[in-house]
């Protein structure tokens, strides 16, 4: 099935991770010229951008000035810019209550995930005012919607962007581009670098999967699919300010013994 994007521009913030990567390289499957955004990962970027004949663009999410500089640079170095996923986030893996929780690890996490995804959102709106078309597609997470013990200050974040953010923008895009939609996906426990270490430890998927109706962890891959059908007009045009969730079925209580 045409997805449409054969073509089109597309800016993948975080675009070097676990993630991001599979996004990049789905996007380039269909056709796509893929900007991939990193921050600290040039290396892991360059060769990702050569493999699927992207380009690798660095910016620091936090520093506004970077931000607008980097969508300005996505234009150029594509020729067109059409998709913006915003994807880059950070999970800090120390498990902290909230009255452990130290307000300059808040602070970070909040820059990160909600300040860096609201920077690149209204640095790619000002474009598409520009262009009268373009789309969103924020990735969020399942602790956005049951919340995650040990992690509030990401569930927050998480959860303000999917529920708040995303759907105030769905309203606001179409005053400047009439069919320009913003949707969020959420992914639950996946396979990545990010969660290596805790994936790996004893008895870990068969704690977590309890909640799942599919008892397996998720695959980049399996996300990165979804991305790319919210982001096509081809299959998805009439679809917006939409959550969709890739956690195999999880619900906030225990499904299994």
């Amino acid at each position: 099935m045409d997805t449409g994007l054969a073509g089109k521009g597309v800016l993948v913030t975080g675009g070097a991770g676990g993630i991001g990567s599979a996004v990049c390289r789905a996007f380039a499957s269909e056709g796509a010229r893929v900007a991939v955004h990193h921050h600290t990962g040039a290396a892991r970027a360059a060769l990702l951008a050569e493999e699927i004949h992207g380009v690798p663009l660095r910016a620091d999410l936090r520093v506004e000035q970077q931000v607008d500089a980097l969508v300005r640079d996505a234009v150029a170095a594509l020729g067109r810019l059409d998709v913006l996923v915003a994807n880059a986030g950070v999970w800090p893996a120390e498990d902290r209550p909230v009255w452990e929780l130290t307000y300059e690890r808040w602070r970070d996490t909040m820059a990160v995930n909600l300040d860096g995804t609201f920077l690149v959102c209204r640095a790619f709106l000002r474009h598409v005012a520009t262009t009268g078309t373009g789309n969103i597609v924020i990735v969020g997470s399942t602790a956005g919607l049951f919340g995650e013990a040990g992690h509030a200050d990401y569930a927050a974040a998480k959860a303000a962007l999917i529920h708040g953010f995303a759907r105030s923008l769905k309203n606001e895009i179409v005053r400047i581009a009439p069919g320009g939609r913003v949707n969020a996906v959420c992914p639950g426990w996946t396979t990545t670098d990010m969660t290596r270490d805790q994936v790996a430890e004893p008895g870990f998927t068969e704690r977590v999967t309890r909640t799942m109706a599919l008892r397996k962890l998720g695959t980049a891959v399996d996300v990165a699919r979804v991305v790319v059908l919210l982001a096509s007009d081809e299959l998805c045009g009439h679809i917006t300010g939409e959550i969709v969730t890739v956690a195999g079925g999880m619900e906030g209580r225990v499904l299994h013994d």
